[in-house]
C-alpha cells in the first residue's frame, strides 16, 4: 500500500486538505486499515519537494489545501499501468512456516492449525462485510472484498496441502 499514490489518487479528483485525505484513503484500503495522520502530512512534504502535489491556498476552515501537478499526473498515470508483481515469499505467515521447516519445529501442525482457524475467523467476518457492501450498493468494496475473500480460499487450500504432506 502506498499513501502516495492514494494522495495522488485523490488530488487528481479535486483540491483537498490533509485530514481529508486521511479519510478518503481508509475509505479506499477498506476494513481495518487506519493510517496515522503524521504519515500524509510527511508524504505531503515529500511530494511538495518532488512537484508532484503544489499549495492550493486555504479553504473555508483556514486549513491548507493541496492539488496533484502535471508532473503528479504523469507519476500517477505510470503507476497505474505498472504491473504488480506476486511476492508471496514476503508473507510473514509463509516466512515464520519457512522457518519452522528449517528447524524441524516440532509444532508445526500447531502452527498450521491457528492460522487456520485465523483465516477461517475472518472469511466469516470478510462475508458478512461483503452482504452489507452488495446490499448498499457499494461495488467497489464489494469487490475488493470478493479479491480478499479468494486470497484467504488460496491460503486454506494451500495449508491443507501442506497438512496432507505431512500426514504421508
Amino acid at each position: 500500500m502506498s499513501v502516495k499514490y492514494g494522495i495522488l489518487t485523490m488530488l487528481s479528483l479535486k483540491k483537498n486538505h490533509g485530514y481529508e485525505l486521511k479519510i478518503e484513503l481508509e475509505y479506499l484500503l477498506g476494513m481495518k486499515e487506519k493510517i496515522n495522520p503524521g504519515q500524509i502530512y510527511t508524504t505531503l512534504d515529500r511530494l511538495i519537494r518532488d512537484q508532484l502535489v503544489l499549495s492550493a491556498g486555504m479553504d473555508d476552515q483556514e486549513r491548507k489545501l493541496y492539488k496533484i501537478s502535471a508532473e503528479g499526473k504523469i507519476e500517477l498515470k505510470n503507476w497505474l499501468l505498472e504491473p504488480v508483481p506476486y511476492c508471496s515469499n514476503k508473507d510473514d505467515f509463509h516466512f515464520k512456516w519457512s522457518c519452522a521447516r528449517k528447524i524441524s519445529f516440532e509444532q508445526e501442525n500447531e502452527i498450521l492449525e491457528q492460522q487456520k482457524a485465523m483465516i477461517m475467523k475472518d472469511v466469516m467476518e470478510l462475508t458478512k462485510l461483503k452482504t452489507e457492501f452488495l446490499l448498499q450498493g457499494d461495488e467497489n468494496r464489494y469487490l475488493l472484498i470478493t479479491s480478499t475473500l479468494l486470497h484467504l480460499e488460496a491460503d486454506l487450500n494451500w495449508i491443507n496441502q501442506v497438512e496432507n504432506r505431512n500426514r504421508s
